[in-house]
């Protein structure tokens, strides 16, 4: 099978906050950052936090307002940083390039096509595509009544409630070989309270048999480990586009390495046909 993008990678906000120092994880930033070259896509989210947790330090106390001015405003502070960081540490010679999505840009056929080949461009020109959702310009209020009104016209809509679905959605977009969601978790669990239950392999010798059995692994989900977040529940849900694409799904723990889960030395949640 021919792929046209080598990895679409994820990091979720609570694996990039170090959070015995209640700061971002610097140093875990850096270690990435060093990995990404062309032919990677990088999927980040954290800027809503990192943009509190900026906000704090500077002025001692958070923002008030309703919650979706206040997401609006941290998120605006937090995507500068995030880009300065992982500027700062990527090899030099290389482009970055952030890209903010909003669900209009995967539902919207000229859009979608724009969205591609701006992507598609990307390993040819040296430069690495950071992604986030546009946090700072999308409200909650706008967005349903935007999906709704999609819903009502077609069967399906992406609605990029979530970074894995907005990463699952780049993958499927660019036929990414790999597609890795990097959480503080080191995969799928039967039982989330147990680390020996970790479910190393989802796979199947069809499509089909992979997709049932995502399925069936969807029932020890439960939780999420934030507000706003979705959980592995949602993870494997969002992950069956990629995967029915013929995309190989990793999900592992942001401590260890691109290379070491992709190369199955780290211990994951693998996903796809055997």
């Amino acid at each position: 099978m021919k792929f046209d993008i080598e990895l679409v990678g994820k990091i979720g906000s609570m694996a990039l906050i170090d959070k015995e120092r209640n700061m971002l994880d610097y140093s875990l930033i850096a270690r990435l950052s060093r990995e990404l070259r062309p032919g990677y896509i990088w999927v980040t989210s954290g800027a809503v936090e990192t943009g509190r947790l900026d906000y704090i330090n500077r002025t001692g106390e958070e923002l008030t307002g309703t919650d979706e001015d206040v997401k609006t405003d941290y998120s605006a502070q937090g995507q500068s940083i995030l880009m300065s960081t992982y500027r700062q540490f990527v090899d030099p010679k290389y482009s970055l390039r952030q890209v903010l999505v909003e669900h209009q840009h995967f539902n919207d056929d000229e859009k979608r096509e724009h969205l591609k080949n701006m992507l598609l461009r990307s390993p040819s020109q040296n430069a690495i595509p950071i992604v986030n959702y546009n946090d700072a310009v999308s409200t909650e209020e706008s967005r349903r009544f935007e999906i709704q009104s999609l819903k009502n016209k077609k069967a399906k809509v992406v609605e990029c409630v979530d970074n894995d679905e907005t990463a699952s959605q780049i993958a499927c977009l660019v036929k990414a070989k790999n597609l890795l969601i990097f959480t503080s978790a080191d995969g799928i669990y039967k039982n989330p309270k147990d680390p020996s239950t970790l479910i190393k392999e989802i796979g199947g010798s069809t499509i089909q048999e992979v997709l049932d059995n995502i399925t069936e692994c969807e029932n020890y989900c439960d939780g999420a480990s934030r507000k706003g977040a979705n959980g592995a529940k949602a993870k494997l849900e969002y992950i069956k586009d990629a995967v029915k694409n013929g995309t190989t799904v990793h999900i592992a723990s942001a401590k260890y390495t691109i290379e070491e889960v992709l190369s199955d030395i780290a211990p994951c949640t693998r996903i796809g046909v055997r």
